[in-house]
């Protein structure tokens, strides 16, 4: 008798990453001539959200942009971003809270549960809490799955993570 393999579908990112991109946009801030004593401020709060804040939106779209290229470099997705309405603040500042984004919504667990149903391919999908757990006989078919979610990814608009892989 086959044993059934398997593996997770989750959405999830490094916590030690996303402090670290933000430490280094803090630091390039401090060196930038257009950023330096302009009294812009970037926070991480709790792990769940980003706050950005300073005087004007040039200034913003550019603590934005170097945010996203310091992420990059740190391998992580720029799909767990995101950025909610720009806001005025006290002082004629301008801030902008970007919430990230981890786990999967119960809505998209059906959406990736349904996608690998009708693909027909031979295996289970079944939702567990904030992720999808997708097993089957075949190592082959699996791969096969990985790679139709991997082209979907983009529909889905959220950091897909396979893990636990056996």
């Amino acid at each position: 008798m086959a044993k059934d393999e398997s593996f997770d579908v989750v959405s999830e990112f490094d916590q030690s990453e996303m402090v670290n991109a933000v430490d280094q946009t803090k630091r390039e801030i401090q060196a930038r001539f257009d950023l330096k004593n302009s009294g812009s401020t970037v926070e991480i709060e709790a792990g769940k959200a980003i706050i950005i804040t300073t005087k004007d939106d040039l200034k913003l779209r550019n603590i934005v942009d170097i945010l996203q290229s310091k992420m990059a470099k740190r391998n992580l997705s720029l799909r767990i971003l995101d950025p909610q309405k720009v806001e005025n603040s006290l002082g004629g500042n301008v801030k902008q809270v970007i919430n990230l984004k981890k786990g999967i919504s119960t809505e998209l667990s059906k959406k990736i549960v349904a996608d690998v149903k009708t693909s027909k391919i031979k295996v289970q999908a079944a939702i567990q809490g904030d992720q999808v757990r997708i097993s089957g006989k075949n190592r082959d078919d699996l791969q096969e799955v990985i790679k139709l979610l991997r082209e979907k990814q983009e529909e889905y608009n959220v950091a897909l993570q396979f893990n636990n892989y056996r």
